[in-house]
């Protein structure tokens, strides 16, 4: 068992992933400065973590945190394409800087290996479909441009220094713990809060965008996957389920899972929006021995009945 760190331990994916690693055994410290995140994310496991309230911003906090830990989750992000449209310098502060200061702490606290979060907006809108990870990167956002430079300074980390840093590239990530109330809340929270409050769904374009969509507990697993391979491992990992899914075919899905039969809303497409976008996870599958395990229809059903518990 490890002692490790998970930065945004209290967000959505974050605190999926604190309480694999306590159920597991580990020892876990979680940053969070709770712009995004939630205390009661984790209420069930408060006992048995120790949380900072802070930034990744903050240096003399991450060495506190960061000493005698033997690796780190970085999950912590301003993960949002409008935002960063709009912020792209505020946004930039805590995505890039943040990022290398959470790097230097790590190889400065003589941990092995950070997993870092990294996107599949690190492809843009490319015509090579499934994107595997030798493609060009040709992001189309600031947040997307964020995450390239990420992976960048993972490379140059690993290379000049002796710790693993693994970017995994999400693709598109829900399941319990992700807000539809946020301002920029992602595709299936929002469709789901809709249609369960009668509202039709709202779609930004004509609907057959495609997205791969990977439930949370398939990313919590990656993230295990990566920490626990021997080995140096250096390097970036699409994680998703190597499917592409319409946004049309979304909704037929969210209406079968709810017994609805809405018809979604249509809205002007979105500055920085990919149009189509799912990965081929071979590498993961081959060196990290990631094999998601619930598929977007069991995921589906697993976040409703989420949202009816806890709304």
């Amino acid at each position: 068992m490890a002692i490790v760190v998970v930065t945004g331990g209290a967000g959505f994916i974050g605190s999926n992933l604190v309480k694999a690693l306590v159920a597991r055994g580990d020892t876990v410290r979680v940053i969070d400065d709770l712009s995004s995140g939630h205390r009661h994310n984790l209420e069930d496991v408060s006992d048995e973590i120790a949380f900072y309230e802070g930034s990744i911003e903050d240096e003399t906090l991450l060495e506190a945190v960061f000493t005698g830990a033997e690796g780190c989750f970085h999950q912590a992000a301003v993960a949002s394409v409008p935002r960063s449209v709009t912020d792209p310098i505020g946004v930039n502060q805590v995505n890039v800087q943040g990022t290398l200061r959470v790097f230097r702490a790590a190889y400065n606290a003589g941990m092995r290996r950070v997993v870092f979060a990294s996107s599949s907006s690190v492809y843009g809108d490319t015509a090579a479909l499934p994107a595997t990870e030798d493609l060009p990167l040709q992001p189309t956002s600031p947040y997307g441009a964020d995450k390239a430079s990420d992976e960048l300074y993972g490379a140059v980390f690993s290379g000049l220094y002796p710790i693993d840093i693994v970017a995994l590239r999400y693709f598109n990530v829900f399941g319990p713990h992700q807000d539809p109330e946020s301002e920029y809340a992602a595709v299936i929270p929002i469709f789901i809060s809709r249609m369960m409050h009668g509202e039709r769904p709202i779609i930004f374009g004509d609907g057959t965008q495609t997205r791969d969509f990977c439930f949370v507990e398939n990313v919590v697993g990656a993230n295990l996957c990566a920490w626990d391979a021997p080995g140096s491992i250096a390097g970036r990992y699409n994680i998703g389920m190597g499917r592409a899914v319409s946004l049309l075919d979304l909704v037929n899905a969210l209406n079968t899972v709810l017994g609805t039969s809405m018809i979604p809303e249509f809205a002007p497409s979105r500055t920085g929006d990919i149009l189509h976008s799912y990965g081929d996870i071979t590498r993961a599958r081959e060196a990290l021995g990631y094999a998601p395990a619930v598929d977007i229809e069991e995921g589906l059903r697993r976040t409703v009945e989420w949202y009816r518990t806890h709304q």
